[in-house]
């Protein structure tokens, strides 16, 4: 399960809580229990014990369940127990709940984590504390990232409905096997046909409610044990036949794991582009430094040029930028760098039909802006193409790295030349260029 802030409610805790288990008995181990119980101080206590853990949980940090992935964030179990760990250092409170349960049992028991069974019993001791303290983490963390109010009951709540989205999930898929119990939760008998239901529950947002409370009504016909929200505990009595409560956790839970679900792809990909366009605008600096000539700057007076006082004409040869024939090694390069024909330039350009409307705005710009806008407004498979625009290998214009290579410039400054044109051809349309 995965919720805004939190990091310790996914399945990788389970990891998480026996590496801190084990680590946590070889810290006993290098100290006397019994010293750190009660009538002894509580801050020195607690901090010889996270010290100790600390350095086990090092020594452990290249084993294979310390380095195995401990949630979907890419934390692994060996950093989220570390992390747990130095939790509990600023926490007090939950290790001095620690130190009176190990006190009441060392009084019933003295020394009890020498004798057979010992050890499981001060391990469980510890992962009932760490199995609270996670929850108080997450819960913190909640809050911040969503700015609401969220105590950890909140967050077990959260965790047992998923469990129950789990468990309905796994039933559904076997609703042959469990037809009764299916039919309990959805409020109905079934025959043999498949119930839409099943077909349609694809993840936790398309739980019902009414099936959760049904669900808990069943376990204790079908499992001998009393469902959570049919128990008499009130750890959840606020969602004791509350439908309306239900269906908002069960909403949110849903909505997060779709936002969550691309795990940052997206971002990542922004980030190379973003680090390709830095990599674009140094060279571009480095060429013009190169390029200068020595002494002060001169600002030369702004003249407007003869071709901006008047209009474009109604046709005039598409512009190049320089003699294509001295560039058609260096675009064949480029074009082959790219897996196009080498003289694919040069036969896209031969390709425009140079009568046409599109082609006497879109004059002024390479062959590879004028493929981007085509790209961008008809698709890359419009049959209107030529078969000299397009890639060989999928029949289809080339895609925009593509045309970027055949410029040499970076994506970003490709498609700021592309929405320019486009601009260009907007307001012209709208200006009754096109008659």
């Amino acid at each position: 399960m995965r919720l805004p802030g939190t990091r310790y409610q996914e399945p990788g805790w389970e990891q998480v809580r026996k590496l801190l288990g084990q680590c946590s008995l070889a810290a006993f181990a290098r100290c006397d229990p019994s010293a750190l119980l009660a009538p002894a101080p509580l801050d020195e206590t607690l901090a010889l014990y996270v010290d100790l853990l600390a350095e086990a949980l090092h020594g452990a940090s290249r084993s294979a369940r310390a380095q195995a992935a401990g949630n979907s964030y890419d934390d692994s179990v060996g950093e989220l127990a570390l992390l747990l760990a130095y939790e509990l250092a600023a926490r007090p409170s939950d290790w001095d709940a620690l130190r009176t349960a190990l006190g009441a049992e060392h009084a019933r028991m003295p020394a009890f984590w020498r004798q057979p069974g010992g050890e499981a019993l001060l391990r469980k001791k510890v992962n009932d504390m760490f199995a609270l303290l996670r929850d108080k983490v997450d819960a913190d963390n909640y809050q911040v990232a969503c700015g609401r109010a969220c105590s950890p009951n909140r967050i077990y709540a959260y965790r047992m409905l998923d469990t129950a989205y789990g468990e309905i999930a796994r039933l559904f898929a076997g609703w042959r096997e469990h037809r009764t119990q299916v039919g309990a939760i959805l409020g109905r008998p079934l025959d043999d046909a498949l119930p839409i239901e099943v077909r349609q529950l694809v993840s936790i947002g398309g739980c019902r409610p009414e099936w959760i409370l049904r669900w808990s009504e069943t376990l204790e016909r079908f499992t001998g044990a009393p469902g959570p929200l049919h128990t008499r505990s009130k750890r959840f009595d606020s969602l004791k036949g509350n439908a309306g409560k239900i269906g908002e956790m069960l909403a949110e839970i849903g909505e997060y794991e779709a936002l969550s679900a691309n795990r940052d792809r997206d971002w990542l990909q922004d980030a190379d582009i973003a680090g390709a366009w830095i990599d674009d605008y140094l060279r571009v600096l480095g060429e013009s430094e190169a390029a200068s000539t020595p002494g002060p700057d001169l600002i030369l007076e702004a003249l407007e040029d003869e071709l901006d006082a008047v209009q474009a004409p109604a046709f005039f040869e598409p512009a190049r930028s320089g003699p294509i024939d001295a560039d058609e090694p260096l675009l064949a390069l480029r074009a082959a760098s790219v897996s196009l024909p080498p003289g694919f330039v040069l036969a896209a350009e031969a390709a425009q039909e140079p009568g046409s409307w599109s082609a006497r705005m879109l004059a002024p710009d390479s062959i590879a802006v004028r493929l981007a806008v085509y790209l961008k407004l008809l698709g890359p498979e419009d049959d209107s193409y030529p078969d000299a625009w397009r890639d060989p290998a999928t029949n289809a214009l080339p895609a925009m790295a593509q045309l970027a290579a055949l410029d040499d410039v970076s994506l970003p400054t490709l498609r700021k030349r592309r929405d320019a044109a486009i601009a260009r051809l907007t307001t012209a349309s709208s200006n009754g260029s096109e008659g």
